[in-house]
């Protein structure tokens, strides 16, 4: 059973390992799909070096329209950190 911040019972979950994208000048549903099947990035520094880099990357992939505004859904392999809300990912072309 999952709840909301007001204690009341919700009947959908969060997915987490989904992801809504706003791409840049992506205005259209029609303009989503260029971009379906793209490989996404989410970059972010560590404290500890491992294989000789502080930095650290999380994969996606770009899945399908999310809405007729241009915003994308994107599954990853493992779910962000709670930091990475509202920062930005890389889509590699």
């Amino acid at each position: 059973m999952v709840k909301d911040h007001q204690g009341e019972r919700v009947k959908v979950e969060p997915v987490p390992n989904t992801l809504l994208i706003q791409i840049e000048n992506v205005n259209t549903k029609d303009e989503v799909s260029w971009y379906q099947r793209k490989k996404i990035a989410y970059v972010y520094k560590a404290k500890l070096k491992k294989n000789g880099s502080l930095y650290r990357c999380i994969w996606g992939k770009v899945t399908r329209p999310h809405g007729n505004t241009g915003i994308v859904r994107a599954k990853i392999k493992s779910n962000l950190p709670p930091k990475s809300m509202g920062s930005k990912v890389r889509v590699f072309m």
